[in-house]
């Protein structure tokens, strides 16, 4: 299993806590990232949305890319997973941009690829919002146009959403993935194919490997957006469930798969918000204390766009205003009790099918050194 952290750029993960101690700043998410590496995590995911999704849209909001570069010269080790959205991102100057920050850091870029859900923050950015299946038809031309920048000069595109005449891009991504877990070129079944194989003028091309070009990451509930995952990424996230329920989704997901067979296993990653405490009564103390039901005429802030969330995205099951209290569905992972208990749970996880969870936790630095030391146990 390999550990990761979303980094807080929104200043914390609670609805119903205003002042979690943990600033969004970049002196505090610097700290945060320098001390991780010495703690053992392997990396950290750069949520990308300008306005603050969790206390609010007037409070503050770290920008995803300018982050991503600074950390990218102040860290050695940990891979730097960027969320972008498409809709915000012309696909050929985000290949450029991306690869740059890529060289920064020696080939511990990635990027997790994530089609927008929220219309006001999309007008307020005077960024034209579309709907559902128009988003991922979008993501999916978009992911032909980076994909084709990276891997060729002379690219030429002509699509419903983007246009692109012989573009030239130099220099390319960092020519191999350096992170630790980083996939890796074999031979012989399963293995990653090296790049090797020409991309069509419009479309994808499967010989361009994970391990020589940032890793693609995403999530998605609808079937648009499984198949589209399952056709040109590399990695399958998912939101907080139970090991059970990952089971299923990673085992329908393969299946979608087989049907590329250019194209190597997925990986498979979790998302959870995790309590560790001395005893299983501390650690339910403390999901009832984030989790108080909010009064409905008096809602913080970070409530405020919760029907949006639920109408713009096509989720598996119903969501309760306490299930959204804690970003993510982090709490319906389980990662919760003692450290015994998270161990066990962690390991139900990778009995699953999963090689990566994505920790949430307040306030993060107390709370990530208790988890390393008490469950990752590398420090």
């Amino acid at each position: 299993m390999r550990y990761g952290f979303w980094l807080p750029v929104f200043g914390g993960w609670l609805r119903n806590i205003d002042d979690e101690h943990m600033p969004a700043t970049w002196d505090y998410v610097r700290d945060l990232t320098v001390r991780a590496e010495d703690l053992g995590y392997d990396l950290t995911l750069i949520a990308e949305l300008n306005l603050n999704d969790i206390k609010g849209p007037e409070s503050d909001s770290l920008d995803a890319w300018s982050t991503a570069a600074a950390l990218a010269a102040v860290t050695k080790k940990l891979e730097l997973m960027v969320a972008v959205r498409p809709t915000f991102h012309n696909p050929a100057l985000l290949a450029k941009q991306a690869a740059n920050i890529d060289r920064i850091c020696n080939g511990r870029l990635t990027l997790n690829v994530v089609s927008s859900w929220w219309k006001d923050e999309a007008l307020k950015y005077g960024i034209e919002f579309d709907e559902h299946d128009d988003r991922y038809a979008r993501t999916d031309e978009w992911l032909d146009v980076l994909n084709n920048c990276w891997s060729q000069q002379h690219t030429t595109f002509s699509g419903k959403f983007y246009n692109v005449d012989d573009n030239i891009l130099s220099p390319k991504p960092f020519p191999q993935r350096t992170y630790s877990g980083a996939p890796r070129e074999a031979e012989g079944e399963g293995g990653f194919s090296p790049l090797n194989s020409a991309t069509t003028e419009k479309g994808f091309s499967p010989g361009h490997s994970a391990n020589t070009r940032p890793t693609l990451y995403a999530g998605g509930e609808s079937e648009t957006a499984k198949n589209l995952i399952a056709a040109k990424c590399d990695a399958y996230l998912m939101h907080g469930d139970d090991p059970t329920t990952i089971a299923s989704k990673i085992a329908d997901m393969k299946q979608r798969r087989a049907k590329h067979p250019e194209l190597p296993p997925l990986i498979f990653g979790v998302t959870g918000y995790c309590i560790v405490r001395d005893s299983e009564s501390e650690a339910n103390a403390e999901v009832e204390r984030i989790t108080a039901q909010p009064d409905p005429t008096q809602s913080p802030a970070g409530f405020a766009n919760f029907q949006q969330w639920v109408t713009g995205s096509q989720l598996e099951k119903k969501i309760s205003l306490r299930d959204y209290s804690v970003s993510n569905r982090g709490l319906q992972s389980g990662l919760i009790g003692t450290p015994e208990q998270v161990k066990q749970r962690l390991a139900d996880f990778e009995g699953a099918g999963c090689s990566l969870v994505l920790l949430q936790s307040s306030p993060q630095h107390e709370e990530m050194a208790r988890f390393s030391a008490q469950v990752m146990q590398r420090s």
